[in-house]
Parts: structure tokens; sequence; C-alpha cells
């Protein structure tokens, strides 16, 4: 079925009958009121995601959650568009597999090229480049100031050519040109459309983020004094490298560590051969490393070593030619379940 007038399925004919009802108190302020005009929206009906930009506080919410909390909550919500594709692909009976992401940028500033903010969203935008394909269908940049060709070229090395080629920077009437992309009932009234909130807030506050400052309190690094078991301070230019050996499969290798001053690099490996020592280039990466703002929110996470065989903690300073790290860290290996005592078995 073609989804147009005439040759609709029972599916699809049920979403325009719910369409139609779902506008009924602004029908009469569409442009046009044909079922053409209606079927327009459906067909093109793909998620829309709003990222407003302005209002955050990129460097208050880095000192109050770990980069890693952040990875985390973005995978969480490209999860959520994913099945709300998979979701209109079952209601509208073909393929929906990519999202509309509006960006407003009003209020960019300085404050948003805070270094460790670009570098942690740079690591966010890979991550999706590489999980989720072609899950961008276009990309709407409204409300750009000047500083806007400045803050894209610190991110655009992290974006394929094809992602680049979907965005889309509105000039002054990108209302109109949201109209033409959203649903108007999809397009909160703030933005030129029809959508309101139960309470009448053109913004849409209950379904879109619009952030702000985060209050000092909920600081990390002013609320906990971190110090682990170990301390130690990484000259300029060098690493550490702490080995642990392994004796049986599945075992947890879990760190925390925090610093001071700057970032730290930290990943682990495994050495290809036994009572020797190995450079870093000759054993095998098996947790990629990546520089951490440790001396922002501490740090922690965990490993399952699949295999026995000796790992490598590595704390890498090599890459900071004028200045020493010093980082307190704790590591522990965790036995898997099967090796653990339980009480009551034989």
């Amino acid at each position: 079925m073609s989804g147009r007038v005439g040759d609709l399925s029972p599916k699809q004919a049920e979403a325009l009958d719910e369409f139609r009802e779902r506008i009924g108190d602004v029908h009469d302020k569409l442009p046009i009121q044909s079922d053409h005009y209606l079927l327009r929206w459906l067909r093109g009906e793909c998620p829309v995601w709003y990222d407003v930009i302005g209002p955050l506080d990129p460097k208050g919410l880095l000192m109050s959650a770990s980069k890693q909390d952040f990875l985390r909550t973005k995978i969480r919500d490209s999860e959520f568009l994913r099945r709300e594709c998979l979701r209109q692909s079952e209601k509208l009976e073909k393929p929906v597999e990519a999202i509309t992401l509006i960006y407003d940028c009003e209020g960019l500033g300085m404050k948003h090229m805070y270094k460790p903010a670009v570098e942690a969203y740079g690591e966010i935008l890979t991550m999706f480049e590489d999980n989720y394909p072609e899950g961008l269908k276009r990309v709407l940049v409204i409300k750009a100031p000047k500083i806007f060709p400045i803050a894209y070229n610190l991110i655009k090395h992290f974006l394929c050519e094809e992602t680049r080629r979907k965005i889309i920077v509105v000039g002054s009437n990108w209302k109109d040109v949201l109209q033409k992309y959203v649903a108007p009932d999809q397009l909160p009234v703030a933005y030129g459309g029809l959508l309101v909130d139960p309470d009448g807030d053109p913004y849409c506050k209950s379904k879109i983020k619009y952030g702000g400052v985060v209050p000092k309190s909920y600081y990390i690094r002013e609320s906990v004094k971190v110090q682990y078991d170990n301390f130690v301070t990484i000259s300029r230019g060098s690493d550490l490298q702490l080995e642990y050996e392994i004796l049986v499969r599945n075992c947890l290798l879990r760190w925390q560590f925090a610093g001071d001053g700057a970032d730290i690099g930290f990943g682990i490996y495994m050495k290809t051969k036994a009572g020797v020592k190995q450079k870093v280039g000759d054993m095998q990466e098996v947790f990629p490393t990546t520089r951490y703002n440790a001396h922002l929110v501490p740090e922690d996470g965990s490993y399952t070593c699949e295999e026995p065989g000796i790992y490598v903690i590595r704390f890498d300073n090599t890459y900071s030619m004028l200045q020493s790290k010093k980082i307190s860290f704790s590591v522990d290996v965790v036995l898997p379940e099967t090796h653990t005592n339980s009480e009551g078995q034989a």
C-alpha cells in the first residue's frame, strides 16, 4: 500500500483516523484540511527529538556525574528512539529507521566550548555513529548564533560525511521550515506548531528537557572527599602499569580512581608473553584507553576477564609533556560465583 488516499491498508486507515481525532481541536487551523494533507504527515512520521543547547551547563554537569554516566544516558536515549522507530514501523506498515533531530542553539556560547564537555560530546557522537548507522534522517539547526561555526568545527571531525550532509542550518524563517518536516501536532507552539502541554505551556516542558544551571551542591568534589587505597604521582610523559594475575576465567577486575589537576588516560591490557616486561604495543588491548576527567568526578568500572593471564591496568600520562598527575586509586579482583564458597553447599 502506498499510504495515499484510495490506497490505504486497514492499519494505515486506522492511523489516519487516529491522527485526525488527535488534532481535532486544531484541525480547522491547518492551511489545508484534506486527507491528502494529513497523510503527508503520516507518511513522513519519524520520531522527533529536541535538543535545547542554550540553557545547558556543561561544566556543572561534568562536575556532578562521570563521563561514563553521560554515555549511558545517551545510550538510553538512543535505545528509546530505536524502539520508537520500531513502533512507528509497525503502526504505519513501512520501515521507519531514522529520526529527525532539532537542535535549538539559542544561547550557545563560550561555556559550551568547555574542553572536557566537547571531548565527552565527541565520544557520544562516535558512539552514535558506530552503533546506530543511518539513525539520523535529518538534523535541523535553528537559532544558530555567530559562534555556531566555531562550535561545529570542534565536533565535525567526529561525524562521517554522510551525517554532515544531513545537517540543515536554518535561517530566520526556521518556524516555517520546521513545519515542512514535523507534523503540527508534534511541534510545540513555541516552535511554530500546535502542541501545548496539558497546562497550556507552549514550550512543552513536560516533553522537552530544557536544562539549566547545575547547583554547586550537586558537585561531587564539593560534597565527597575522595581518597582510595593507593596514591601515586605519574610524571609528565610517562605512565603507570599495574599487573594482576588472573588464574580462572570470568574473574571481575574492578577499579575506582580520582585525579588531581587534569585528566588521565586509563586502559587495560593482557600480556602476550608471561615473565617478561612488554611494551604497550606488544600487549593485547582489552579495555580501550580513554582520557577521563577524574579530577572533576571520580571514575569507577569493571571488566570481566574471560581468559586467565596477566592483566595490566595502565594509567596513561604520556600525552602530557608539561604536567604530572596525582591519582588515588583502588583495584580488586572478584572471583566468579562458581569459585566462591557458599554456605550450606557440600
